[in-house]
């Protein structure tokens, strides 16, 4: 996804470099030479036993802000009821250094709505499946345009993050020219790129809007009524446009990852139910449909 888009971009859809502790490795392996790594695994002295710790960012709607009005602030509320443990925040921008100032920092010990994939963290299985969405006025002659192929975009001025993966296929289609870069990479509470973007669609500075889909369709869901909100499924050749998105916990936690997972399993039903309020587009894991027609 400021993603929460996802290569994160998300999208934010925003995948950051992996970093290894050398030092951790060769620790672990000592124990596990000494007989002592099952007992080691059986526990965790970081994450906490009387909060369910989230790091979040305080201003980034739809997904998070210091109100609570976010999904994933919903999610993590869902979360900790389970577990029968209040809920605490710790409050970064999800911006350069969110990681290592938040969840490596042991300041809280999980992170909500993180791409699968990124070796910053330990991923939890997928809670859910989004992509990339096109968003354009309903009453507009690209209303039925369901890939970036399409002809109709043409010359069209289209709104796009820069270096999310939408940009490499709007390159291969002849479409950067007349396209309409925002900022990835930013403080929310000074700079909303999402928000901007849908405004000047509205105002015809911009004739399409791409958003990570978990950004873009609930905020259209939410203030703009007419316009229209269409994942990107149709794209034949990489990168991806769709990510699978997991909690993110410590490098080594795989007590605390299990326990996840055993909550998301347990709890998909109304994990879902919140996505689906808010206007997240879900999809099935391949990426490949809405998820209600993979059932």
């Amino acid at each position: 996804m400021r993603q929460k888009q996802t290569d994160r971009a998300v999208a934010r859809t925003h995948v950051s470099a992996s970093r290894s502790s050398l030092a951790a490795a060769i620790g672990v392996l000592a124990l596990a030479f000494a007989g002592i790594a099952p007992a080691l695994a059986q526990t965790s002295d970081l994450v906490s036993k009387k909060a369910f710790r989230v790091c979040a960012d305080p201003a980034n709607l739809p997904m998070s802000d210091r109100s609570g009005h976010g999904f994933e602030n919903k999610i993590a509320e869902l979360m900790a009821s389970k577990l029968g443990l209040p809920l605490e925040y710790t409050w970064f921008p999800m911006a350069t250094g969110f990681v290592r100032k938040t969840l490596q920092a042991n300041a809280c010990d999980v992170v909500m709505g993180y791409a699968q994939g990124d070796e910053l963290v330990l991923n939890t299985n997928h809670y859910y499946t989004s992509a990339y969405v096109l968003i354009v006025p309903s009453k507009s002659a690209l209303a039925g345009v369901t890939t970036l192929a399409d002809p109709l975009l043409k010359d069209k001025r289209i709104g796009v993050v820069a270096g999310t993966p939408p940009a490499t296929h709007m390159a291969r289609n002849g479409l950067l020219p007349k396209a309409r870069g925002y900022h990835l990479m930013v403080d929310r509470r000074y700079e909303d790129p999402a928000d901007e973007m849908l405004a000047d669609l509205e105002a015809g500075v911009i004739d399409a809007a791409i958003l990570w889909g978990p950004i873009g369709a609930p905020l259209a869901k939410a203030s703009h009524p007419d316009l229209k909100v269409t994942p990107l499924l149709s794209e034949p050749t990489p990168p991806k446009l769709f990510y699978r998105i997991t909690m993110g916990v410590r490098q080594g936690e795989k007590v605390w990852e299990r326990k996840l997972n055993s909550l998301i399993r347990r709890n998909q039903s109304e994990i879902d139910a919140i996505l689906t309020k808010a206007g997240v587009p879900l999809l099935n894991d391949m990426g490949t449909a809405p998820l209600e027609a993979s059932n």
